[in-house]
């Protein structure tokens, strides 16, 4: 029977005399006593993008003389997100004539395809222009440029040891680009597009000539943020810099409509958006167009330009979504029936023909999360062949993986493509049981136990005068927090003083603690089975939250993972000697 993967907490090496932001910084290499310049001159340049110059001058020449350009993108977030950045910033600089086209998850498949070059033509295009995809399309921009199309491909996944033949490519990750971020999603390396193509424009009088107002680009920065959180990706200083921006524009009241639509459908306040936000409320809903339906839904919330219109998208994203759930839910059941029935080594792949093939990333991504362990989930597709969807741990490079696996058996993978931590991948029906032994061979050879053991990394205790509301705020007001960047975990043993079963199924635990003489309620989801009684001590790792409902606020804790406290019930930490520090 397999066993799940029980987390244990460490501690990371900081001086806890530190103020709590001070030592945040410190943890995530940041200089501690100031806090990171966050600015948008912090931004890298664009001049250290390989291909950037090039292909602005083919965009900006596209503009001038009227040609039709088209964007293709992926179908997800990404993708989609670039799309919409793309087609408001050109239009803002005068483009007459731009569309996009997505290609099909199930029909199609992924990225550029020869089928999807030819729908093109037949649109008449004349530019075409990859998001988010086409670093692996070599049979795809031939086709293109066999159509006279002029081709640019913008993408950020890793590239193969050859690269398609297009008129220029725009990658921070193909060899002798020197710009630093390798990190930056789809919709970033887009924007920098913008930014080159604005330029080159006011360096003809473009803007003077046809009195066009200057654009201004920032106003596209929180789908950025939203796409670039969507992806998780690394946020790195600058991707941290795009996604700030982002937020602060919404908090301040700036969302594009497509924006402010999907926070009306998932209950998110503007006020108070976060980068998790993002990734838990409005990325899910514009990805659900993408796995079950036509990703150009997204899009077109996206590209709204009224608030009525947005909604009317929104409403069908938030529907799409609902029913991904349900279908998911099936799924992530018979997946952890077919595992729990196995002993777990090195990796999981688990397969059902039956299966959604646009939703067995999230059963990779659930399973990941239980056993901590490299895990891919295949569906059926169109006649033999398997598609699959992979989710990593950290310190095991997933698409490095599968490329050993193609080199050592070509047969056994048909096409495959993505990052570290995420990749997909096709492979025919009849080499399935060979995928699946080598790929398991492969994740053998490269884990080590330290890499499969489940660790908690705790920013460590806090004082009772340091668990508060307004800490809280600091910690929220500090990020944007995730991929990379994560988001304060701390840890600490509290006696429980009530405890409330929560959720339909009373899956879900709401404590109230005892911390420092004061109750503060603490919630643990999915836990009900081995909650606490009152008077107990819980040991925990947890995350600072604030509960705010009708106006009000209050502090919960967020716990992570808990385990029977000690005997000793009224454990508090030596008090530091400033209670807060940066930023207060």
């Amino acid at each position: 029977m397999a066993a799940r993967s029980v987390p244990s907490i460490r501690r990371r090496d900081v001086d806890p005399s530190l103020p709590i932001l001070n030592r945040l910084y410190a943890a995530r290499g940041e200089d501690p006593y100031a806090p990171p310049d966050l600015a948008l001159k912090g931004l890298l340049a664009p001049s250290t993008m390989k291909g950037l110059g090039a292909a602005a001058a083919i965009v900006a020449d596209a503009v001038v003389t009227g040609q039709r350009i088209i964007c293709v993108g992926d179908y997800d977030l990404d993708g989609g997100g670039s799309i919409a950045v793309a087609m408001n910033g050109l239009e803002q600089m005068g483009a007459r004539d731009i569309d996009f086209l997505i290609p099909d998850r199930l029909t199609q498949g992924y990225g550029l395809s020869p089928a999807l070059a030819d729908e093109a033509a037949e649109r008449g295009c004349d530019v075409m222009i990859t998001m988010d995809n086409g670093i692996a399309a070599h049979a795809g921009v031939a086709r293109a440029r066999s159509h006279n199309m002029t081709v640019v491909v913008t993408d950020h996944h890793l590239a193969g040891e050859t690269l398609p033949l297009a008129d220029v490519i725009v990658n921070p990750n193909q060899p002798g680009c020197d710009f630093a971020s390798k990190n930056i999603s789809g919709c970033g390396v887009v924007f920098y597009l913008l930014l080159a193509v604005r330029a080159a424009l006011r360096e003809q009088g473009w803007f003077e000539r046809r009195a066009i107002a200057y654009p201004n680009l920032a106003p596209l920065l929180d789908i950025v943020a939203l796409s670039t959180v969507g992806d998780v990706v690394r946020l790195d200083r600058n991707n941290r810099i795009l996604v700030n921006h982002g937020i602060q524009r919404i908090r301040a009241g700036y969302a594009r409509p497509g924006i402010a639509a999907l926070m009306t459908v998932s209950g998110t306040e503007a006020e108070h958006i976060t980068a998790s936000d993002f990734g838990f409320r409005l990325g899910p809903r514009i990805n659900a167009s993408g796995r079950l339906d036509d990703m150009s839904i997204g899009v077109r919330c996206l590209l709204s330009s009224t608030p009525a219109e947005a909604m009317a998208y929104a409403g069908e994203l938030d529907a799409w979504n609902r029913r991904r759930r349900e279908i998911e839910a099936d799924m992530r059941e018979d997946a952890f029936a077919q595992t729990e029935s196995r002993e777990i080594g090195a990796a999981i792949v688990v397969s059902n023909p039956e299966w959604h093939e646009g939703v067995v990333g999230l059963v990779a991504s659930r399973l990941k999360e239980h056993y901590h362990r490299p895990t891919i989930a295949f569906a059926a597709s169109h006649g033999e062949i398997m598609k699959g969807s992979g989710r990593s741990i950290p310190g095991f490079h997933l698409r490095d993986a599968l490329a050993l696996v193609a080199a050592q058996h070509p047969e056994a993978i048909a096409k495959f493509g993505g990052h570290a931590m995420a990749a997909g991948l096709s492979v025919p029906k009849e080499h399935f049981s060979t995928f699946e032994f080598a790929f398991m061979r492969v994740c053998a050879q490269w884990l080590t136990e330290e890499q499969m053991n489940n660790v908690i990394e705790s920013d460590g205790e806090l004082t009772p005068k340091e668990i508060t509301t307004q800490t809280a705020r600091l910690i929220e007001s500090a990020g944007p927090w995730g991929q990379g960047f994560l988001e304060p975990v701390f840890d600490g043993s509290f006696r429980v003083e009530s405890v409330t079963l929560m959720g339909a199924e009373k899956q879900h635990v709401r404590y109230t603690l005892d911390i420092g003489g004061n109750p503060v309620n603490a919630v643990h989801f999915g836990a009900a089975e081995s909650h606490r009684q009152p008077g107990q001590s819980i040991d925990m790792a947890y995350k600072l939250n604030i509960n705010r409902w009708m106006g009000r606020e209050s502090l919960q804790l967020m716990i992570e993972h808990a385990e029977e406290g000690g005997p000793s019930v009224d454990h508090h930490p030596q008090e530091s000697a400033a209670s807060f520090g940066v930023g207060d």
